[in-house]
């Protein structure tokens, strides 16, 4: 454990009760993620319905109404619409309400913050207060979905209980990246759809919502720097303006989810050309984009100046996946270029990846590429590449040892399309498998699900991506010596998590059968 710096809260709790220490993988508790490290006692409080907030001790003014905001969206969860019981003045042991502690004056997300944080609740006070310590808002807000997973309602007495206080709990991610995918090129997704995915995402801890926006099929985000791109969209109405991308983006740093845009080039680029025909090698032949032609890379560079003014995240993805080069070289046009340029097909892929990344670069990313680049020209990649693993078992482990930093994203366990991978292969997925050394071991920044959008829309986005997704969640967030070694031992505990997810208003599938399943007959929710 780490010292903690407001150590009155901590002293105060072992001093005045002995805690029972957490040791194994369950235990009755039902927490999604684990946390890292847990004590509890065996009292019961109660808690008031006019929960109090208060602010203090560091250096976070909340002046952005962050911390207020998610602790009135945690208040709503907690009480989850049941008419609470105002009267408790038969009751002794009333939470007056939280105290939080935030040091760092910062309320800017990005890769790397600090998210940890410290929880303590005691057994009795007057009045009480439970306390949340964080270096960060984001480790606060992190506290907060904790804290809500301790509370139930009571449906005798109609109040808010908070069993087996007093607690102490520390904790913090295993990896930095923790990341869903969502695709809006295949099946367009309403605002408020990516919102309640946000949401959804915040109560197991996922920090990055990776956001493949366009694709060979549609395109249909608005770029201002070309505006004709979005001709490329499915229909008028199935579009996103500069203004609803700006929106998403606030909307889930507010609760601590950076958002990652992708533009997957050279390939899955069909859509492209709808208003722009000449980035097609020809009106025959319209894929990848014509590596000949200079206002390819200016459109590129468009919209990642673009980008830059919307998505904040340190990383921009640039896709260079599943190219087929042909034609470049059955166009005559392009075949002369190459030809001129002494490049065959391969030098003329690497060319263009190459420069896509400069072009991100010049505007402060770091760059994501799907592990294709790195297979084939991996020593030719710029140091600020990230690979993205998703095709070859192998490929974390060569990045890092070739000193690339790594995203998993193995399509065999965790792609979320993939409705025959069960909960069991999402938990069970290890991303340092064969990566041993410590120093390549810190290179992999963490992992990502993949729900790819051929097959899903609105209409069942969440019960495809739940409860599989949490189950990645908890192998990315708890340590890797916490981690159940048999998914039996997690059954019950995310079962408890999948209803929590139904109460709070995501259709979560049940645990039985594969992904996206339907009940199989009536019964508890705890036992689907």
């Amino acid at each position: 454990m780490v010292s903690i710096r407001a150590p009155q809260i901590l002293c105060f709790a072992l001093l005045t009760v002995i805690l029972l220490s957490f040791n194994g993988v369950n235990n009755g508790l039902d927490l999604w993620p684990m946390p890292k490290s847990v004590n509890y006692g065996s009292n019961t409080i109660y808690l008031n319905k006019n929960l109090n907030l208060k602010i203090g001790g560091g250096n976070y003014s909340d002046d952005s109404g962050i911390l207020k905001e998610a602790f009135d969206r945690m208040v709503q969860l907690i009480e989850a619409d049941h008419i609470i019981e105002t009267n408790l003045q038969n009751y002794v042991n009333i939470l007056a309400g939280i105290n939080i502690l935030v040091h760092s004056s910062i309320d800017s997300i990005n890769y790397g913050i600090d998210e940890s944080y410290n929880v303590y609740v005691p057994e009795n006070g007057n009045p009480i207060y439970a306390h949340i310590e964080a270096q960060t808002i984001f480790g606060a807000l992190h506290g907060l979905e904790t804290f809500s997973q301790l509370c139930n309602f009571n449906f005798t007495t109609k109040i808010v209980e908070l069993h087996s206080a007093p607690w102490a709990i520390y904790d913090l991610p295993r990896f930095p990246y923790r990341g869903l995918l969502i695709d809006t090129s295949r099946h367009f997704l309403p605002v408020p759809t990516i919102k309640s995915v946000i949401d959804s995402m915040t109560y197991s801890k996922l920090n990055v919502l990776h956001w493949h926006l366009v694709d060979d099929q549609s395109f249909p985000m608005e770029i201002p720097s070309y505006p004709k791109l979005w001709s490329g969209a499915y229909s008028y109405s199935e579009r996103y303006t500069i203004n609803d991308a700006i929106d998403i983006v606030k909307y889930a740093e507010r609760r601590g989810v950076n958002v990652l845009a992708e533009i997957d080039v050279p390939g899955h680029t069909l859509s492209w050309g709808v208003g722009y025909p000449s980035l097609w090698p020809s009106k025959s032949c319209k894929e990848p984009l014509d590596v000949s032609n200079e206002f390819v890379f200016q459109v590129i560079d468009g919209i990642l100046s673009d980008f830059s003014k919307v998505f904040k995240f340190k990383f921009v993805h640039l896709g260079g996946d599943e190219v087929n080069t042909s034609c470049w070289t059955t166009t005559p046009r392009i075949k002369k270029w190459l030809n001129k340029h002494q490049m065959n097909e391969s030098d003329a892929y690497q060319y263009f990846v190459l420069r896509a990344q400069q072009i991100a670069i010049s505007h402060g990313y770091n760059i994501i590429n799907w592990e294709e680049t790195f297979t084939n020209f991996g020593n030719k990649l710029s140091p600020k590449t990230v690979v993205h693993n998703w095709f070859r078992g192998d490929a974390a482990q060569k990045a890092v040892e070739a000193g690339l930093r790594c995203i998993v994203s193995n399509q065999g366990y965790w792609y979320l399309d993939h409705v025959g991978a069960t909960w069991q292969d999402f938990y069970m997925y290890e991303p340092l498998n064969n990566i041993s050394k410590p120093e390549q071991q810190k290179l992999v920044l963490g992992g990502e699900v993949c729900m790819w959008g051929e097959n899903i829309d609105t209409s069942d986005i969440q019960q495809t991506i739940w409860p599989r997704a949490a189950a990645a969640a908890e192998r990315l967030w708890t340590p890797y010596e916490k981690l159940a070694k048999d998914p039996k031992e997690v059954t019950e505990r995310l079962a408890h998590f999948r209803c929590l997810l139904n109460q709070r208003g995501v259709a979560a599938a049940p645990l039985a059968g594969l992904g996206r399943q339907v009940p199989s007959e009536p019964g508890s929710c705890l036992r689907q």
